[in-house]
């Protein structure tokens, strides 16, 4: 078939695979928008889940749902590397311009504080040419949200970033992905932010994605970070919504699945959406002609799990040094020793990490720790690690 034409390849035009089965957290946030609009007290949303499982597509069409609401919008993506204020500034910039307030003046004073909360990041004592100008054109407001402590100001910000939304009935929306990578001092800071317009109120509000431990990340920061948000696990897809995805896009350039084939694919895909759309671009591309059939993607396979093997896993694997390369593979072989039915065990002790390496487990913690930071596993309760990324233990056993 015509791979110009593939429904599964990025920027295809098509539905996204990934957004299948996605209907109740789509719904969901749409009363969540129209309590806020009315006034009415409601939490901000946290998505978590493993790589791949569709969560930055996921957030995307969140956003989109807010801007058809007539809500400014603002979205970026954490970085370690990288403090809350400049990237947010740039959100609320964007945000307030979205909200198209009547009074000029009104808004020129909001980008004054946006302004002010953005150059607070400067270091005392630098060259003017060394410091950041954000694309602000209003000058920046003294006294408000540029005290220095991103806490007290981050507060200051969505509060008055929220009033001008209160003025014309509308509402803002910060959309964050990657949030666990964000500094502990900037969630902290981000959690008392949403507590305060909680309080007051004030139509803001702020969707997070991330990996399964951010809810603990939001946990260690404030212990009253589960009264804030609302927490919402995305997981892989049920049967029908994989065939679906794959169906879905098929149908619309004249093609159709066999049985057997759609049971095929979800074998190999597990109901992952990454996987769903890198095996269905794959399967697209070598199926001469309709219907796709099992042995179309048995063909398929090899060529799927050999891109799969460079550009999702391999990718994240040349990340690690050595020693975290070593107990990647460590981690790997304890998952598969003793998974429930011969089946692979999503997290294991890191007692028996330290087993397979038959070293002392306080040995390994500096390259645990870099796997962490580096978001390649996490911790999702005291003892156990497990991978970021769906199939990778399987993937570090295939390999030499």
């Amino acid at each position: 078939m015509d791979p110009v034409t593939n429904p599964y390849a990025p920027g295809a035009g098509q539905r996204p695979p990934e957004l299948a089965g996605r209907d109740e957290q789509l719904r969901s946030f749409d009363v969540v928008l129209e309590r806020i609009a009315r006034g009415r007290s409601e939490r901000s949303i946290v998505l978590t889940g493993l790589r791949g499982v569709g969560k930055t597509v996921l957030l995307n069409a969140l956003r989109s749902s807010a801007v058809r609401a007539d809500w400014g919008t603002g979205k970026f993506e954490a970085r370690p590397d990288q403090r809350l204020r400049r990237p947010l500034a740039a959100a609320a910039h964007q945000a307030v311009r979205e909200l198209g307030h009547p009074q000029p003046d009104e808004v020129d004073h909001v980008l004054g504080i946006v302004k002010a909360f953005a150059l607070r990041e400067a270091q005392t004592g630098a060259k003017l040419r060394e410091r950041w100008q954000p694309g602000i054109d209003a000058p920046a407001v003294t006294g408000r949200a540029d005290s220095g402590d991103v806490e007290i100001d981050l507060v200051e910000l969505f509060t008055d970033i929220g009033g001008l939304a209160a003025d014309v009935g509308k509402g803002v929306a910060f959309f964050i992905d990657e949030m666990q990578d964000l500094d502990p001092e900037d969630v902290s800071a981000l959690c008392a932010a949403c507590h305060e317009i909680s309080q007051s109120g004030l139509p803001v509000i702020v969707v997070g994605a991330g990996l399964p431990h951010l809810p603990a990340v939001l946990s260690a920061s404030k212990s009253y970070s589960e009264r804030l948000f609302r927490y919402s696990r995305i997981d892989r897809l049920p049967r029908d919504s994989a065939d679906r995805a794959l169906v879905g896009p098929a149908e619309e350039e004249g093609c159709a699945y066999t049985p057997e084939a759609l049971d095929e694919m979800y074998a190999v895909t597990a109901g992952y959406p990454y996987f769903i759309q890198a095996y269905g671009k794959v399967v697209w591309d070598v199926t001469p002609s309709s219907p796709v059939t099992l042995e179309d993607i048995r063909v398929a396979v090899p060529e799927a799990e050999s891109e799969l093997a460079v550009g999702f896993f391999g990718s994240r694997f040349e990340r690690a040094t050595p020693a975290e390369r070593e107990y990647l593979r460590a981690m790997a072989d304890a998952a598969a020793e003793d998974g429930e039915g011969g089946a692979e065990r999503e997290a294991v002790p890191t007692s028996a990490v330290a087993d397979v390496l038959g070293r002392k487990p306080q040995s390994l913690s500096p390259a645990r720790d870099a796997l962490i930071k580096k978001g390649l596993i996490y911790s999702g309760e005291r003892g156990l690690i497990a991978f970021t990324v769906p199939h990778f233990g399987r993937y570090l056993r295939t390999q030499a």
